[in-house]
């Protein structure tokens, strides 16, 4: 298994919105049994707690399924269990790389890394902004590319 992990800070915006709509895209493209997906913050305010209402309502209006996510923090073990480690801003990115140090982890990389398109390296916490639309397009445009590399990179 292919192992996919998006961390954004809380675990209930960004990260959960890029796992459910990338956990679709793996669907559609038949390789549920051969790519896993999951998400996690940096952060532990909200831990066990749904996704945001914003992030509910965008992935209801894309017909993307919201149930079953859950807020989380990312851990340790997570850096050795995921081989592709997956932030949202260039802060998350940073915590990841003190979490791991110098142990053996995956391919650590932001989002929009997967756009080259983006105006921009973050996708704005839509939590502040209140920017859910735009954050869905990022987020489902860097996740269809995402994909495709990860189907490259591993031949699948």
């Amino acid at each position: 298994m292919i192992n996919v992990l998006f961390v954004c800070l809380g675990n209930i915006c960004r990260s959960p919105m890029a796992e459910a709509v990338f956990k679709k895209k793996v669907q559609e493209a038949g390789l549920s049994s051969k790519i896993t997906v999951d998400s996690a913050g940096t952060g532990h305010w909200h831990i066990g707690n749904p996704p945001h209402e914003g992030t509910i309502s965008i992935l209801t209006k894309n017909n993307i399924e919201a149930a079953g996510l859950q807020a989380r923090q990312l851990k340790k073990k997570d850096l050795s269990e995921f081989e592709y480690i997956i932030a949202m801003d260039a802060e998350n990115l940073g915590n990841i790389r003190a979490l791991a140090g110098h142990s053996n982890t995956g391919e650590i990389s932001r989002l929009l890394d997967y756009d080259p398109a983006s105006p921009g390296e973050d996708v704005p916490d839509p939590y502040f902004t209140g920017n859910f639309e735009e954050v869905y397009e990022m987020v489902d445009c860097s996740c269809t590319n995402l994909l495709t590399h990860i189907r490259e990179r591993e031949g699948i």
